[in-house]
């Protein structure tokens, strides 16, 4: 268990638990307020990602960056955006479950700190990984679950919108859905 934020950083910088440590060429930990109350959760970075050290920075991200603007929150003042694994996968494949049991302390360890009170899953892996194994993200997102304390919603993955921009309005959808979520819980965006 790590006391502070920076310690578990830098801890998690100097990991290769995985193959995927050795190939990377930035650790992707996370970005944004470390006291937020909303942690957005991703699979793993892409080669953005890993080429800039930061979550969601490629097309996908842009796209996510407007929703959440749509909605009053931002990724340097009031969220927090994690992945379950902190290295990018050759290829951009989806993290194999080894590589994700290898990393996914590292997010617990992040989610202890942050004391979230509501988790936001981007995509399917990361809703199959923190939500339910068996969940259905198309039929299923933008459904609300408390767990441990914490709500946590399902979303489409910005870059499956991206390749399907019909599914858009049903993302934005849980977006305005979110927003909702955190009046009814009285939370506040100004950190």
């Amino acid at each position: 268990m790590y006391q502070d934020w920076q310690q578990l950083e830098e801890a998690c910088r100097g990991c290769e638990r995985c193959a995927l440590g050795k190939t990377r060429t930035n650790l992707v930990f996370g970005e944004g307020n470390p006291q937020a109350k909303v942690l957005f959760i991703g699979e793993g970075p892409g080669e953005q990602e890993d080429l800039q050290g930061k979550p969601f920075v490629g097309r996908s991200g842009q796209l996510l960056d407007k929703y959440l603007d749509a909605i009053d929150l931002d990724r340097h003042k009031n969220i927090y955006i994690a992945n379950i694994i902190k290295c990018r996968p050759p290829k951009n494949r989806d993290p194999l479950p080894e590589e994700q049991e290898q990393c996914i302390g590292w997010l617990r360890e992040q989610t202890r700190l942050l004391r979230p009170k509501i988790i936001v899953c981007l995509g399917r892996i990361a809703a199959m990984r923190i939500m339910d194994p068996k969940i259905k993200i198309t039929r299923q997102h933008g459904q609300w679950i408390q767990k441990g304390g914490i709500w946590m919603m399902a979303t489409l993955h910005p870059a499956a919108l991206l390749r399907d921009p019909r599914k858009k309005e049903d993302a934005f959808s849980d977006f305005l859905g979110l927003r909702d979520k955190i009046k009814e819980l009285g939370l506040s965006l100004e950190l």
